[in-house]
């Protein structure tokens, strides 16, 4: 008879939960038990871990065994706790020593030829078990440079439970572990397509540089072949580096989809999503019918999310939108818990103004009914058009557009929003926000950001005309803020707050 523990982390949501792993043997008919409310993948982990220990050679007791996945009433998903099961029952049947494998984490899963195989979410685990204290992680080797980006966690890759036991067997002797090399975490590399190659559209190259200086959400509305996308592809290469509070959270969320590049490297970039216009609601917002999953909303955090051709989403998935771009997070309830997935995005939206595409201008070669028109555009509702600050008509390239200099590079463009960011982060340094796209309403409308009358006239008119909703009011405030910022002004002028009022009501079929 013997027991011992170990810890283990599973995922709830992007974030770690540390998990002890406790193995008690004690008489009986030969059998594994796993309680702890293990899922089908994790309650089948004992037979994977007897059939590697008896490749390895090393054969368990014949007894009965109770495996406890503690706290007992989280639920546990996934594979990546074999290898920490595989090293409480090792301690527990003497075959280790306990005292040391009490003190480490365990990440991995183990194929039945002994192998310790990756697992998705390693960062986040391994961050969850620096929180606890634990200062030693065992990871897969594939793993080990994505666990390396944590600071102040001993990093230790071992290829299958032949290394595992070595490691135990020098600890037991006073010797430190054999670590093999780990190759040093590097950047990902980023490219994105650059601003240079949009031709002409000079008002949406201004209010493309307002979004991305401000973080504001975009709507553009033009033509097929216009730019739409061509613009909103290029966002990304605009938005400053993200700093590395920020970096390990996107990092972390896309370790848990298992869509890091290499699985080792820390994204430094703001990431750019854009989901197919057939996308459920759970494939956008996050969720599922097993394991909570994040959408696309949480791969987009800090970063850009680009729905072309939005109305062709689904109503229910649109509207989904509303409260993440609100709070920055989305909150998926289960029976037995409450999963929060971070989801701090900018929001773009692309459409074409008619079914048929071509209901600009005169509308000469649109073959709409006004009914029809008004039905397409109808899919964006109200809420979230007034979430939308910069709205744009996109209308096709002339000519005389193909002869015009080529346009700023994204590199020109970048240098003005990083020193637009600077100075909104100096401005809001107290407070908890960092741009102007998320200060309240009341920050701006009273006490010492509120603006002259004289400035402010213009959208006070239009609020007392109804144009302006006040939620539409406060964001042509923050637009006027962003504008001033970029034009090194202290306080936004006149002309900037009608610069601001004229990127929101450009675009298109409300206004709000």
């Amino acid at each position: 008879m013997g027991f011992a523990s170990t810890f283990a982390v599973g995922l709830n949501g992007v974030r770690g939960a540390v998990v002890r792993v406790e193995a008690y043997g004690h008489s009986g008919l030969p059998a594994y038990v796993v309680t702890g409310l293990a899922d089908a993948a994790c309650a089948q982990a004992p037979d994977r871990v007897r059939a590697a220990t008896s490749i390895t050679g090393v054969a368990l007791t014949a007894q009965r065994w109770t495996l406890n996945l503690s706290p007992a009433s989280v639920p546990k998903n996934g594979s990546g706790f074999d290898l920490a099961l595989a090293v409480a029952l090792l301690a527990a049947d003497r075959k280790i020593t306990a005292r040391q494998s009490a003190d480490f984490g365990h990440i991995g899963e183990l194929g039945l030829d002994g192998t310790v195989r990756p697992v998705a979410g390693v960062l986040p685990m391994v961050l969850a078990l620096s929180e606890a204290g634990v200062s030693n992680v065992m990871v897969p080797l594939g793993s080990a440079r994505e666990a390396a980006l944590v600071t102040g966690v001993r990093v230790i890759a071992v290829r299958d439970l032949a290394d595992v036991l070595a490691l135990y067997g020098r600890l037991a002797q006073g010797d430190e572990p054999p670590l093999l090399d780990i190759p040093h975490p590097r950047r990902a590399p980023t490219k994105h397509p650059d601003m240079s190659d949009v031709v002409g559209q000079p008002e949406a190259r201004l209010g493309l540089e307002v979004a991305a200086a401000g973080r504001h959400h975009m709507l553009l509305i033009g033509p097929p072949g216009a730019g739409k996308t061509m613009l909103a592809e290029r966002m990304p290469s605009v938005l400053p580096p993200l700093p590395y509070d920020q970096a390990m959270e996107v990092t972390s969320i896309h370790s848990v989809l298992g869509e890091l590049p290499g699985s080792e490297d820390l994204i430094e970039r703001a990431p750019f999503v854009a989901p197919h216009h057939g996308a459920s609601m759970s494939a956008v917002i996050g969720g599922g019918s097993g394991r909570v999953r994040p959408g696309a909303v949480s791969r987009a955090h800090q970063g850009v999310l680009f729905l072309d051709e939005a109305p062709e989403f689904r109503r229910d998935v649109l509207d989904g939108l509303r409260q993440p771009l609100e709070s920055g997070r989305v909150v998926i309830a289960r029976a037995e818990r409450h999963v929060h997935l971070p989801a701090s995005f900018q929001l773009v939206l692309a459409a074409n103004p008619c079914p048929c595409g071509h209901g600009y201008g005169k509308g000469a070669k649109c073959t709409c009914t006004p009914a029809a028109r008004r039905a397409y555009l109808a899919k964006l509702s109200g809420p979230l058009l007034d979430r939308m600050d910069v709205r744009l008509n996109v209308l096709p390239i002339a000519r005389v557009d193909l002869m015009a200099p080529a346009g700023e590079t994204s590199a020109d463009i970048s240098a003005r929003v990083l020193h637009a960011r600077e100075k909104q982060r100096a401005r809001w340094s107290a407070k908890s926000w960092q741009v102007n796209a998320q200060a309240p309403g009341r920050e701006l409308r009273d006490g010492r950001f509120r603006l002259p009358g004289r400035v402010r006239s213009p959208i006070d008119r239009a609020l007392d005309r109804g144009d302006l909703t006040l939620r539409g009011y406060d964001r042509c405030l923050r637009v006027a803020w962003t504008v001033a910022d970029l034009q090194g002004h202290e306080t936004p002028t006149a002309d900037d707050l009608g610069v601001a009022l004229s990127l929101r009501n450009h675009g298109g079929a409300r206004a709000a």
